[in-house]
């Protein structure tokens, strides 16, 4: 079983950035893959970015250059700094993680709020 806290969220202004951050109970480095979903009322979770174990990352299209997604193998975080900050990034932010390389994610976090202003 993997746990998985996020923090880091809140409110913040279009143009603005933040850093989201994941606390894994688990060492991350051994864990295949870890991502970040995004989720907006009446839309499907959907994922922004992802890491693998070998340091290999992957953004959806709105997430690309301008999102970055890192990691700390000392301290079991997985950090998601989000950039340029519109309107349209609100939603409830999820870490999850598979020891599968495919397939779904078999752990989640409970998710946080980000919510930017216009």
């Amino acid at each position: 079983q993997v746990q998985l806290v996020e923090s880091g969220g809140g409110l913040v202004q279009a143009g603005g950035s933040l850093r989201l951050s994941c606390s894994s109970s688990e060492a991350v480095s051994r864990i295949n893959r870890m991502a970040w979903f995004r989720q907006n009322p009446g839309n499907q979770r959907e994922k922004v970015a992802q890491i693998l174990s070998g340091g290999g990352t992957w953004y959806s299209d709105s997430a690309e250059g301008r999102f970055y997604i890192s990691r700390d193998n000392a301290q079991n975080m997985v950090y998601l700094h989000v950039n340029r900050l519109t309107p349209e990034d609100t939603g409830n932010y999820y870490c999850a993680a598979s020891y599968r390389w495919f397939d779904t994610f078999e752990f989640w976090g409970p998710g946080i709020r980000v919510t930017v202003s216009s």
